[in-house]
């Protein structure tokens, strides 16, 4: 099992270093990843370890733990605790602003020829001078006493850390402050103003409050990236209704969320939220799914349909069944995964804990082998003593800690607002080095559904073949006869009804329609029918050597035309694929269809490999083979019947929101369903992984430089030397820095089209070929309500501003004679007579 437990006390990558070292130790701990930003650690473990053990580990190595549930009303439970942090954070900061203002006043304002107050001023007064900088010292020590309490607590468990340095060289500061202050004291005693003149130049408390106050500036910028974070969840968790009205007992109650139950009735009015996933029962509305799913277009729901808790109904009403309540909708499970993946840990950041878990101690050996070194060479205690505060505060391995897990947390949250969904800090980085893109055919480059994209007739109107052909299709539920709906209702065509109708499973079928038997089905059913289908041979030839399937229409035993139907390539998939090979990458597509169809998409496309023909259980192996010939592949497929194969992957891409096998067999989740984000994804693991490693390398280079530095190494050659006040403002300064950088990250752009999106289903393939309609038709159309020959013209004149039409009244006889010459709906020819206010039909 997985359970993750919020950490306190935690203040540099050492210290989660060291928290994962002791959690590891636990028998039956399986995994264990802390995450120093976030304050959390997420442990796998089997079920004969109990939580308290874990937490009792944590306590051992000097921190303190807690099971932290990731969860709607968790979240909201934890929001309050991130904020109390970052308020906490501030007023410290404030306070030891204000009063290391006065103290350096003090301290050194005569550098600068600043007036002081004529009692702190002169040799008789440099006691009370003194005296009072230790007072002002003492509020910013007091602020900051948590530096002391958990940095000695840990030196004294053998765990230092940062609040270890920083304890170590501050208080090293303040003690020898209050030294040279008694040394004071006694030298005015003894009126020797000569050494109380030098220890009146050494006092270090401004030295002290001022490493107390940067580190405490360092601390401020990691709350406020914490609390920005933590702000994004709760907005997130925010958008989900606190209630729901339900159907119990023939009653209409209003209800917490948390007390819907599987199986409860639910009623969503406009503008209300859907408390949960479910199933429509009852009625229509336009739902806004923009935050699960990223669409900006409303999505019509009807009877059948499933909704997703936390989107909103726009308008309409809707009754619908719960399926999934609570912490099982998809939404909280988008919350759960999206916490998950900034509190993971990348494997890039492991070099980081290694190093940090070491560098305490090896920096505290430092500082004080430099004191000594110093000593041996003959220079004053005060100066060895100054030489290895400055080591120990220079060293504070913040930005180190930083690297990593502020350009993660950044970056999957760039990838959310982008509807990409991240499950972990390891698939990120992982999926930077691919090289190989695999994609499945259907639902994935494709639409996933047929939809019309060839029509050929023969000796009729392309508009009267799709009426008689829609008319019979509308009888039937099979796909193919889905999509020659969609494609007729798509172009206004007019429907007869249709009676005697009878369907053959996997043939076709029949029916009669005005008073003519027609029939429509694939070729073995004309053929059993006796339709001869060999005058459209070679179109036939030519759509079906394209992948797509034809669906013949017949009357009275005489062949009409046919249909040809395809699973249409998605808009965006030349591009995205184009795009995907400009970045260096071999794009492969595994398919189920034939060798024909996984062709013609492959050539239309560009795409470098198709394998076709290929079981579900077959595309694992693919994969595979293609994993032991050292390639890094990502699996992009639409998450159900390509589960083994995005399991196998190096990284696996679900296209598909809401679906439980997309978001258990993947490693991310398109949640919009495009390819672009295929390409995004990866430029945004790219860009984040740019931006870890310019992040350690910066922290490694400063500490390189800087502990020499401050070590006093540049001072017999240079004359270079850091003072502790320089050593604390550079430490902060490399913080704000590594944080700065990640936040470059908020500017990344996801990858867009260049074209506008266009609905595929009726817009034809660049290279289709239709046959053009010349033939002139003639019909008659009956026109109730003419008077007189006003009514005529009228009519007459409107009929004629159509295209392709020619039309001549008859008065006496309420009817026109209609002379069209091309594609024109039978609709507009009434709609265009029915709004002069006459009522026409043909």
């Amino acid at each position: 099992m997985k359970e993750k437990f919020v950490i306190n006390g935690m203040s540099c990558a050492a210290c989660a270093s060291k928290v994962e070292k002791a959690v590891a130790k636990v028998e039956g701990v399986e995994n264990v990843g802390v995450n120093l930003l976030a304050g959390s650690m997420t442990v796998a473990f089997n079920d004969n370890v109990d939580s308290k053990v874990i937490m009792d580990a944590v306590s051992k190595a000097g921190y303190a733990a807690s099971v932290a549930n990731v969860s709607q009303t968790s979240v909201k439970k934890n929001q309050p605790m991130i904020g109390d942090e970052h308020t906490s954070v501030k007023t410290r900061l404030t306070v030891s602003i204000v009063f290391l203002i006065l103290l350096m006043y003090l301290a050194m304002g005569h550098m600068i020829s600043l007036p002081l107050p004529s009692f702190l001023s002169g040799n008789e007064n440099m006691l009370s001078n003194a005296l009072l900088q230790f007072l002002l010292s003492l509020p910013i020590v007091f602020v900051n006493r948590e530096y002391y309490s958990r940095g000695f607590n840990l030196l004294w468990k053998r765990s230092p850390n940062m609040d270890t340095l920083i304890a170590l060289g501050s208080g090293a500061a303040l003690t020898y402050g209050v030294f040279a202050l008694f040394m004071m004291s006694y030298a005015y005693g003894h009126n020797d103003l000569h050494t109380a003149h030098k220890y009146a130049a050494d006092l270090y408390f401004e030295s002290a409050a001022t490493i107390l106050t940067l580190i405490t500036v360092g601390k401020y910028i990691e709350a406020r990236s914490k609390n920005k974070t933590a702000n994004a969840l709760t907005k997130l968790v925010g958008l989900a209704p606190k209630t729901a009205t339900v159907v119990r007992d023939g009653k209409e109650i209003t209800i917490p969320t948390e007390e819907l139950t599987v199986g409860d009735t639910v009623i969503v009015l406009p503008g209300q939220s859907i408390p949960a996933d479910g199933v429509v029962i009852e009625g229509n509305a336009a739902v806004d799914q923009s935050a699960i799913t990223g669409e900006s277009v409303p999505v019509d729901k009807s009877v059948g349909d499933e909704v997703i808790a936390a989107t909103v109904n726009k308008n309409g009403y809707i009754k619908f069944t719960a399926k999934r309540v609570g912490n099982d909708t998809t939404f909280s499970e988008i919350i759960r995964l999206m916490d998950e993946a900034a509190s993971s840990k990348a494997p890039i950041a492991r070099l980081a804990d290694k190093i940090s878990g070491i560098f305490v101690p090896i920096v505290t050996g430092i500082a004080i082998l430099s004191a000594i070194v110093w000593l041996i060479l003959g220079k004053p205690f005060e100066y060895a003593l100054y030489t290895a505060i400055a080591v120990l505060v220079i060293s504070c391995p913040c930005a180190l800690g930083l690297a990593t897990p502020v350009a993660i947390m950044v970056g999957t949250g760039r990838a959310a607002a982008n509807g990409i969904l991240v499950k972990s800090a390891a698939a990120l980085e992982r999926l930077h080095k691919v090289d190989t893109v695999v994609m499945d055919k259907t639902g994935t480059i494709t639409i996933g559904t047929p939809s019309v994209t060839d029509i050929v007739t023969t000796g009729i109107n392309k508009n009267a073949f799709l009426r008689i052909a829609g008319s019979l299709e509308r009888q039937s539920g099979h796909p193919l006869a889905e999509a020659v709906c969609r494609y007729t209702d798509g172009n206004a065509i007019v429907l007869y009804p249709v009676t005697q109708f009878t369907e053959i499973a996997g043939r076709g079928v029949s029916g009669t329609i005005n008073n003519t038997a027609v029939i429509g089905g694939n070729a073995a059913f004309m053929r059993e029918s006796g339709i001869d289908i060999s005058t459209i041979t070679e179109s036939t030839k030519l759509y079906t050597s394209q992948g797509k399937t034809p669906l013949y229409f017949a009357e009275n035993s005489r062949l009409l035309g046919a249909i040809f139907t395809a699973d249409t390539i998605k808009p965006e998939a030349k591009e995205s694929v184009a795009e995907l090979k400009r970045m260096g990458l071999n794009v492969v597509m595994l398919t189920g269809d034939n060798n024909a169809a996984a062709e013609y998409v492959r050539s239309k496309l560009d795409i470098d490999k198709a394998i076709a023909e290929v079981l579900p259980q077959e595309k694992e192996r693919h994969v595979r083979e293609l994993v032991e010939q050292k390639h890094t592949v990502v699996m992009v497929g639409d998450g159900i019947n390509d589960a083994p194969s995005l399991a196998r992957a190096d990284v696996g891409i679900a296209i598909g929101a809401g679906t439980d096998i997309a978001i258990e067999a993947a490693d991310i989740v398109l949640m919009k369903s495009r390819l672009t984000d295929v390409v995004t994804a990866i430029k945004l693991s790219r860009s984040v992984i740019r931006n870890v490693k310019q992040n350690l390398f910066w922290a490694f280079i400063y500490n390189l430089i800087g502990i020499p530095l401050a070590a006093g190494v540049f001072t017999p050659i240079f004359g270079w030397q850091l003072s502790p006040v320089y050593a604390a403002a550079a430490m902060s300064l490399s913080s704000l820095f590594v944080v700065g950088n990640a936040s470059r990250l908020y500017g990344f752009k996801p990858f867009r089209l260049k074209i506008k999106e266009i609905p595929q289903e009726i817009i034809p393939e660049e290279n289709e070929i239709r046959k053009e309609e010349t033939e002139t038709m003639k019909k008659i159309l009956k026109i109730e309500g003419m008077s007189c020959n006003h009514c005529k013209m009228a009519v007459e004149k409107a009929l004629n501003a159509l295209e392709n039409v020619t039309a001549a009244v008859d008065l006496a006889n309420k009817q026109a004679e209609l002379t069209i010459t091309g594609d024109v709906s039978e609709k507009l020819i009434v709609d265009t007579v029915n709004e002069l206010g006459y009522e026409a039909r043909f």
